[in-house]
């Protein structure tokens, strides 16, 4: 049994895909950002870093106690490794996949991350900054449309590659991006949203958190200001 720890935020979107697609045993509990609940004891000790998501394996591959993992891409390799699945087998099969799910951590995430909260929430609006996340965000969807144009997928076969870039594509409007300008990304972004399992994973956020706006208390406990001054 997989105890997930999560929020209806990109990087959870990518473990509860995982899970869906998988069949895996899991119980969902979640973690409330707009409410702190990010930052209780309890929490810190599964993610140190208070961020979600986090996992806790039950049943983990060496018998042993319950083990915790924190930060998404480390989650998605921990759970590819113990299914063996949604990972290439081979040396090079299995790189290609860990690239590109590195880069998602390293690049797309972050950078989208940013361009998300300079041009949505930031309580001053900084052309510079929304003007450098938006066409970093721009660059990284056009490496991700090169790598697609002779591939179905990132990685060869659908893999967690896959899952770690597509919630991020998701807001892509609110990150000034046109995916008619990215035909190869918009073809897989496309496939990816038909998957049953993606449906069933973005269904359940509807559950969990069905109005995703946040108030403005919300704001000021993430952003540290005025939340009257976000918008």
């Amino acid at each position: 049994m997989i105890d997930l720890y999560y929020w209806t935020t990109p990087n959870g979107h990518k473990i509860t895909m995982f899970l869906e697609e998988t069949g895996l045993p899991h119980r969902i509990v979640p973690i409330n950002i707009g409410k702190g609940e990010q930052f209780a004891p309890e929490f810190l000790k599964i993610s140190p870093n208070n961020r979600m998501p986090a996992i806790v394996d039950h049943a983990p591959a060496d018998g042993g106690a319950p083990l915790s993992v924190f930060e998404s891409g480390a989650i998605l390799l921990y759970l590819a490794d113990k299914t063996g699945r949604f990972i290439a087998p081979d040396l090079r099969g299995r790189t290609e996949t860990i690239q590109w799910l590195f880069w998602q951590m390293g690049g797309l995430g972050p950078m989208a991350g940013q361009n998300h909260h300079f041009t949505q929430y930031a309580p001053e609006k900084i052309p510079y900054a929304i003007e450098r996340y938006t066409k970093e965000t721009a660059r990284l969807y056009a490496v991700l449309n090169k790598r697609l144009a002779d591939r179905e997928f990132v990685a060869g076969d659908y893999s967690i590659a896959d899952m770690a870039c597509y919630p991020w594509i998701v807001p892509h409007e609110k990150q000034g991006q046109n995916l008619d300008d990215f035909p190869n990304l918009k073809r897989w972004f496309a496939a990816i949203g038909e998957r049953p399992a993606t449906q069933r994973a973005y269904a359940l956020a509807k559950q969990i958190n069905p109005a995703p706006v946040m108030d403005d208390a919300a704001k000021k406990l993430l952003f540290g200001q005025d939340a009257k001054t976000v918008r």
